[in-house]
């Protein structure tokens, strides 16, 4: 399993700390939720925080913006690092236009959709994706129980990657901890986002593994 811890649960006030447990643990990718507070009822932070956190991190970055007209900042984004630009379906009315761009700038596509919004509505833009995550919560606070529906979405994106023969890989945030990441992983997730799992155990390098392993 990939996983990909979240900064947003990371303590602020040490931050090379944490990122340095991230560097000498098992994650693959660190996950970055920008907030705007207008797309999400809450504002987390911007590029400032994003371009130092490229300089500490070794792992991938995964830069997920829940905010309102993501392609104004794809620019911003590419040059603060980011190996992956993250958006979501609801705050996109060209959703292929941005997604293009994202391409063009020289990295990974990702699309978000949110616990209400019907995996269908991926179907004609799948295969253009280089992933897609599932909200299994409603963005824009950590520590959120997990959405056990999301299970059967899981599994229902699974189904529409392989009837278009994507190469998209599925990616859960949202109240991910061992019992859901298990049941995550067999419904064919392949990346999970935890945030306090992670940053709030007494030893985080052994809740990454515990998720690493499954």
């Amino acid at each position: 399993m990939i996983v990909s811890p979240s900064l947003l649960s990371a303590d602020f006030g040490n931050l090379a700390r944490d990122i340095e447990m991230i560097n000498q643990s098992k994650a693959q990718m660190l996950h970055l939720d920008v907030m705007d507070g207008v797309f999400v009822p809450n504002i987390s932070f911007g590029f400032p925080v994003i371009k130092h956190v490229q300089q500490l991190c070794e792992k991938q970055l995964d830069v997920h913006l829940m905010i309102v007209e993501p392609q104004k900042f794809v620019t911003q984004v590419r040059d603060c690092g980011a190996h992956i630009m993250n958006v979501h379906l609801e705050a996109c009315n060209h959703l292929d236009r941005v997604v293009q761009q994202i391409h063009d700038a020289g990295m990974k596509a990702g699309v978000t959709i949110n616990p209400a919004t019907p995996v269908c509505l991926l179907s004609d833009i799948i295969n253009q994706l280089d992933l897609v995550l599932l909200m299994s919560v409603n963005p824009g606070f950590g520590g959120q129980q997990f959405i056990p529906n999301t299970l059967n979405k899981v599994k229902e994106l699974k189904s529409l990657i392989k009837e278009k023969g994507s190469n998209a890989v599925i990616e859960v945030d949202g109240g991910v901890n061992e019992v859901t990441g298990k049941q995550l992983a067999q419904a064919g997730a392949q990346i999970l986002v935890a945030g306090n799992y992670v940053f709030k155990a007494s030893n985080p390098i052994a809740a990454i593994d515990t998720l690493y392993n499954l």
